[in-house]
């Protein structure tokens, strides 16, 4: 099925190739290219014309953070809607979030919220990427559902001179509707839903009398479905430094840290999930020659998973033993020690038309001595106070009281300065604020790419 964007008021007449699919159904590489390629204006608008057209076009906000967020290319594929940089002059506010996919793709969700007289309004399109897809493909997709929502909306509200459907037909010779999408029962995957990745990179840096280098490898095996997801990673680190002075011997260091991390959970009802997690490593700042621990876990979700993208508040509890081995002799004078401890982290997080919130709580103690407990508290606020005013505050404290790993005596000056190692201590803060005020004029169609 395609649907043709015509002008208003004499302005040109173009086609958006683009097949209509369900919501987080994956386009075919080969036409969508042509799909999202539009024609150019075929007249030229002058300024004047683009305020007579304003009110025959739906005004749209686009309220989009983190990654995937161009505004630019959204703006110059979709042209046949008024861009506007504040949700109070917009007749549909798009909330557009992502996340991870089994495969390790990614799966983008657009809510379209009508705003004003078409406040009863509500929809949600999504697309899912395939790991393997270039940023220009990602861009496509997201583009071409984006559209899609967009058209629906327009047509729904009154604004049904941009959008006429003009036949059902396969675009691609050969590809009959339906045709390309399969389901996981349909599908013949010889990797039973695995998915793995091997990555390496390093660095080298180097002056007259320093130099540093560092390498990273990894790698990772993840498998998810409805009911399970499963997680492994393993990751060697590497890294060294010399400085040299004159009026003493040169400071050389070099290490190497590992991990190897699991984790695995089940869906054991709808707001319920239960698993275990693992990790074995070496951490030479935080004086661990080996450690390893395995905790049982339970997750609480107070609303449903489904709605993660826009609103989560969850609980999640694990316990398990701690077994590290360490280079020296810690401030308790261990060598080595296995301590059972246990955690509670409550995560709440939404994202809504006014800003968005977060709230991150985590206290954790060993069970031989509840003096020996960690608590903090993060949290990050965006704030739409007024038109074009955003207020933003971000902090987190954390009381220390379970350092008991690190080594005892004086850390040496290379040390503290480079932080080669921990220090003590009784707390950490961190604050953040800041604000961003808007003005001027509403419209923000205009795409300039010169410089």
């Amino acid at each position: 099925m395609q649907f043709r964007t015509s002008r208003p008021r004499g302005g040109s007449t173009e086609f958006l190739g683009a097949t209509l699919l369900q919501s987080g159904c994956r386009p075919r590489t080969g036409w969508l290219v042509l799909a999202m390629a539009m024609g150019a204006l075929g007249a030229l608008v002058t300024p004047n014309s683009i305020s007579a057209q304003t009110n025959d076009r739906p005004r749209v906000y686009l309220d989009c953070q983190g990654g995937g967020c161009d505004f630019t290319y959204f703006r110059t594929e979709i042209p046949w809607v008024v861009w506007v940089r504040d949700q109070v002059d917009s007749d549909v506010h798009i909330i557009f979030t992502r996340q991870d996919t089994g495969a390790g793709g990614r799966e983008y969700v657009m809510d379209f919220i009508g705003r004003g007289r078409y406040s009863a309004y509500l929809g949600q399109n999504l697309y899912r990427t395939l790991p393997t897809d270039s940023q220009r493909e990602q861009l496509d997709g997201v583009a071409l559902m984006m559209s899609v929502g967009l058209a629906h909306f327009a047509t729904q509200s009154g604004f049904r001179d941009l959008i006429q459907v003009t036949g059902v037909g396969s675009i691609e010779e050969g590809l009959l509707p339906g045709q390309g999408v399969l389901s996981q029962e349909e599908a013949d995957d010889p990797w039973n839903l695995w998915v793995f990745r091997l990555n390496a990179n390093g660095n080298y840096n180097s002056q007259s009398s320093r130099r540093d280098w560092r390498a990273n490898t990894g790698f990772s095996a993840t498998r998810v479905s409805p009911t399970w997801k499963q997680s492994y990673r393993a990751s060697y680190n590497p890294s060294g430094q010399t400085i040299e002075f004159d009026d003493r011997p040169d400071f050389v260091d070099s290490r190497f840290n590992y991990s190897v991390n699991w984790r695995a959970s089940y869906a054991l009802a709808e707001h319920f999930s239960v698993g275990f997690s693992g990790n074995v490593g070496r951490n030479t700042s935080g004086n661990q020659d080996i450690w390893g621990q395995m905790n049982p876990a339970l997750e609480y979700s107070f609303f449903p998973y489904e709605e993660a993208t826009r609103r989560a508040l969850t609980a999640f509890y694990e316990v398990g033993p701690v077994y590290r081995h360490y280079f020296e002799e810690t401030l308790l004078g261990k060598t080595e020690e296995t301590r059972v401890e246990q955690a509670l982290r409550i995560s709440f997080d939404q994202r809504q038309p006014w800003g968005s919130a977060g709230v991150f709580i985590r206290a954790s103690h060993y069970m031989h001595d509840l003096g020996t407990n960690n608590m903090s508290v993060n949290g990050n606020l965006s704030f739409r106070v007024v038109r074009g005013l955003d207020l933003n505050i971000g902090g987190s404290f954390s009381r220390v009281r379970d350092q008991y790993y690190l080594a005892g005596g004086d850390l040496t000056p290379e040390e503290r300065l480079l932080r080669l190692q921990q220090e003590q201590t009784d707390y950490e803060a961190r604050i953040n604020f800041g604000f961003e005020y808007q003005f001027g004029s509403i419209y923000n169609n205009v795409v300039n790419n010169r410089f």
